[in-house]
Order: C-alpha cells, then sequence, then structure tokens
C-alpha cells in the first residue's frame, strides 16, 4: 500500500488539509507558553569551609586548592568556581544537566572526604554542602532593625526565631541570614610586652582556649536524688579576663588587663599584672 498514493490522487482535499494545519499552527503558536528566562533546574552544589582567623590567602591555598583537586576529577563538572574571604571559603560546582543532583552531591562528599587528610588539622568542622539552583532568585526578603536593643540580640532573634518559623512553611525551599553579627570578645595583644618576656603568641592562644572550655561537670549524689551540675566556665565580659594569667616570668605572673570598646566590640589588651 502506497501511502502518498491517496493525497496525489486528490491534490484539493491535500491542499485543503494542509491549509486547515496551518491555520491551526498559527492559532495555536499565540497560545504556546514562552519565557524570557525558562525554569531550569541546573544540578549545583555548594560547598562552603570555615577556618576562624585565616586570612584569605591561606584560605585559597589550603582550603579552596585541595578541594577543588578532588572536585576536579568528578565527572560532569560544567563550571566551578570559589571565593575566600577572612576565615570563610566557597566553592560552587555545577554539573550538566544530564547528571542528577542527588548523584552529584554524593560524588561531591566523597570528594570532600578524599581532601580531608590535605585540608587543615585545626578547622572547627568539615566543610558541609547545600543543593542551590543558580536560576533561583529571592522572592522576599525580610530587614530586622531595632532602636533599643543591639545588633547582636536582633541577630539572635532573626536566626533564632525567624529562620525556624520561616523554614518550616510549606513550600519554602531555603532560608539564608544576612549581615550577621555575633557577640565577640577581642585581645589585642602587645607583642613588645610578650617579647620582652619570652611568651609567643601561641601561649596566649593556649591560655585564652583553655580558659574559655565549656565542659561538663558531673553531678552530686545522694541517698534520694541526684543533682547535675550547671556551670559555664567561658568568659563572658571583657573585665572576666583581668585576673586571667598568661605565663609566670620570675615569680611574677604576666596577666590581661582589660580596656572596653563598645562602639564596635570589646577589646582586651594583655600586659603585665601590677
Amino acid at each position: 500500500m502506497n501511502i502518498s498514493a491517496p493525497f496525489i490522487n486528490r491534490p484539493i482535499a491535500t491542499i485543503l488539509l494542509m491549509v486547515g494545519l496551518l491555520l491551526c499552527g498559527l492559532a495555536s503558536y499565540r497560545l504556546l507558553p514562552v519565557a524570557s528566562l525558562p525554569n531550569v533546574n541546573y544540578p549545583t552544589i555548594s560547598v562552603t569551609a570555615q577556618l576562624p582567623g585565616a586570612d584569605p590567602q591561606t584560605m585559597a591555598s589550603s582550603v579552596a586548592t585541595p578541594l577543588e583537586e578532588q572536585f576536579g576529577q568528578i565527572p560532569g563538572i560544567v563550571q566551578m568556581t570559589s571565593s575566600s574571604t577572612l576565615g570563610f571559603t566557597s566553592v560552587t560546582v555545577q554539573f550538566d544537566l544530564s547528571r542528577n543532583v542527588d548523584g552529584a552531591a554524593a560524588d561531591v562528599l566523597a570528594a570532600i572526604n578524599a581532601a580531608g587528610g590535605q585540608l587543615p588539622p585545626n578547622m572547627t568542622y568539615p566543610p558541609t554542602i547545600r543543593k542551590v539552583n543558580p536560576a533561583d532568585t529571592p522572592i522576599l526578603v525580610l530587614a530586622v532593625t531595632s532602636d533599643v536593643v543591639p545588633l547582636t540580640t536582633v541577630d539572635a532573634y532573626a536566626e533564632n526565631i525567624l529562620f525556624q518559623k520561616i523554614s518550616q512553611i510549606a513550600g519554602v525551599g531555603l532560608v539564608g541570614i544576612g549581615g550577621q553579627q555575633k557577640p565577640a570578645i577581642r585581645v589585642q595583644v602587645n607583642p613588645q610586652a610578650l617579647a620582652s618576656r619570652g611568651i609567643s603568641l601561641e601561649t596566649v592562644r593556649t591560655v585564652l582556649g583553655q580558659a574559655n572550655v565549656d565542659l561538663p561537670k558531673g553531678t552530686l549524689n545522694s541517698q534520694q536524688q541526684t543533682y547535675t551540675l550547671n556551670t559555664n566556665d567561658q568568659l563572658l565580659t571583657p573585665e572576666a579576663y583581668n585576673n586571667l594569667i598568661i605565663a609566670y616570668q620570675n615569680g611574677s605572673p604576666f596577666a590581661c588587663a582589660t580596656s572596653a570598646r563598645r562602639s564596635r566590640g570589646r577589646r582586651t589588651t594583655c600586659s603585665p599584672a601590677g
């Protein structure tokens, strides 16, 4: 059977059929959904790592570079970018559209584990990953301000209350907080005073770390009850550093004298005890 034979034998019907198809196509063309920015879900993984106190060059060389070397061995990578700031590194890995984002996340986790031996051993916690879509844009931006409480308290409310409540709303995919300010005490060391007494910066860092360890204290047991000891040994105010002994030199203590600067934070200066 020749499929073309009916159309050849009936040319007028064939022309009318083609005209009908053309008219239907022209009428349906205006109904086609067209988007200038199509919704394409790019399989993209964002990796973040933190090393408090490290400058951007150190973050790029000791954190970002080992991660990028391991990520470069993953097949299907289209683009990989990284940025390093003070104590923070972010690496964004974008995969081909044919890759499944769950499989890509598993490969990235395996690469992070492989790079663990090359990362600095004093990292607070290992790098974290999250699935992102570069095509997504924030649909709602909330600004939280206050003229009564300090910015650190506002940040605590936003992170512990607003962030949790908004994340629980159905349909919310990602919630981020920008402009965070955590309470901190900055220690300004007098290098001349340390050098004259043979005390290194590592000694100061070790003493400050040991003075701010919050460990369990144990329990007190009686015949009828058991009491849990709840206390915090951390130094939360600059004044608490006044009696902190850094070292002993010739029987004389070397302590921290405190001066508060409350506009941008609080500062502690290490100097000989009087």
